[in-house]
């Protein structure tokens, strides 16, 4: 028979989120916490993320991954806040029952509230079907990064770059550093899918080429990569014939997206949004599974740990008072994403009080406007000097004129920006904050 435990709050994933989840949980109150890990360590991505720019906006200071992280396991150890390591979800049930195999062996935990913090992972190879062999030598951004920087092992020598996110824009600086040559970085859109920081510091200031409308159409090799096919696209991303161009490499890193860890979200019955590939949230964090709650890039894809961090602390506020009240408020109203906007966060909203929004615009805007409708009626106005889809927008929505009817739209007006084409493509004007 398995056994059986309870706990009031359980948290699956130790990494940023999960870890500012636990330590704003124990600022609430609630003290029955358990933090179920599946690696050796706490922290999750961040320990192989030892560049700088962590830390700015959450704690004022950069830091370096492992730095950041440090300073919530920290805590963790401090407020004794109970956690496995080297343990597996193996499920979790609408009735918040968690089965988790570990060290401790087979053991059913049920929970008051389950907390869903297990990040996300990366596009592969396969998802983008690329023609060709499939020879070693074929990477993704992380799994590169956690080569050189957790293992002390050189995968590449002469690289070429598949995708402008901003881990592949790390690790193109991380490899020239260490001697490999990155002879450029092929972006499908026509901008850059990263910061415009880390176009600057990781591209330009290296002289690493960025590519924009460019895509693989052919990986070469068959024991080990030996070239890469690269076609332009045209505006519906579709290579176009006649422009191929072969590059001689030896790895082929991509960095082609994330996406989030939701298959223990499935399983619990939660609906997701296929904007986001995350779980549908209230302005509580509550998926539509009454107690289960979800935050970080499980829910959406950040851009800085720092916002990661902060949406986790909100959460456990409200994750605490569901804990002693046994119910928070309702969320009848819809948020619908309008013109130019790709996703928001919350997708539901209760109308009577104030909440943050996320989201992200679907193109590059000069002379932005983000607004908030209700009904019709202007409820809220932001203006921006311009918005780029690399850049999480975080928008304080207040109580006042909204009202507890009507679905709410978010609209982004504004002059699109073409992105254009170079050799070497950046931005002069970095975004205030680093990966």
């Amino acid at each position: 028979m398995i056994e059986r435990r309870y706990v009031d709050a359980l948290i699956v994933g130790g990494g940023p989120a999960g870890l500012a989840a636990a330590t704003g949980l124990w600022y609430s109150g609630i003290r029955d916490i358990l933090i179920v890990e599946r690696e050796k360590h706490l922290g999750g991505i961040l320990r192989q993320c030892i560049h700088d720019g962590f830390g700015l906006t959450q704690l004022g200071v950069t830091l370096s991954g492992p730095e950041y992280a440090q300073r919530y396991i920290d805590d963790v150890e401090r407020m004794e806040i109970p956690y496995i390591t080297n343990a597996t979800v193996l499920s979790v049930t609408p009735s918040r029952v968690v089965t988790v195999v570990s060290r401790d062996g087979l053991v059913e935990y049920e929970a008051k509230a389950v907390i869903l913090t297990m990040g996300c992972r990366e596009r592969t190879r396969g998802a983008l079907a690329i023609p060709g062999e499939r020879p070693t030598g074929v990477f993704t951004a992380g799994v590169a990064q956690a080569y050189i920087n957790l293992y002390n092992r050189m995968p590449a020598r002469e690289v070429i770059i598949l995708g402008s996110g901003d881990i592949g824009m790390i690790m193109a600086r991380r490899l020239t550093l260490e001697g490999a040559h990155v002879q450029g970085v092929f972006e499908v859109m026509p901008y850059a899918a990263g910061l415009p920081r880390n176009v600057e510091q990781c591209l330009n200031d290296y002289n690493i080429p960025l590519y924009l409308s460019r895509t693989a159409t052919k990986i070469h090799g068959s024991d080990r990569v030996t070239g890469v096919t690269i076609s332009e696209v045209d505006a519906h991303g579709k290579p176009i014939p006649g422009t191929e161009k072969e590059y001689a490499c030896d790895t082929v890193i991509l960095s082609v997206g994330l996406i989030p860890e939701n298959e223990l979200s499935l399983d619990a019955g939660v609906e997701l949004d296929p904007h986001t590939r995350g779980a549908f949230v209230d302005e509580h964090y509550m998926t539509g599974v009454e107690g289960i709650f979800a935050a970080g890039n499980v829910l959406h894809v950040h851009d800085l740990v720092d916002y990661v961090s902060l949406e986790a602390e909100r959460l456990a506020m409200s994750a605490a008072a569901y804990i002693k009240d046994g119910s928070l408020p309702a969320c009848p109203l819809a948020v619908e994403c309008g013109e130019n906007v790709g996703h928001v966060i919350p997708q539901r909203v209760s109308g009577t009080s104030g909440f943050q929004l996320s989201l992200r615009v679907r193109r590059p805007l000069r002379s932005c406007t983000i607004k908030v409708t209700q009904d019709g009626r202007e409820v809220f106005s932001h203006r921006m000097r311009k918005a780029i889809p690399a850049e999480m927008i975080r928008l304080e929505i207040p109580a006042a004129g909204l009202s507890a009817s009507g679905d709410l739209m978010v609209e982004a007006m504004g002059q699109v920006e073409d992105g254009g084409d170079a050799g070497a493509a950046g931005s002069a004007d970095c975004a205030p904050e680093g990966r």
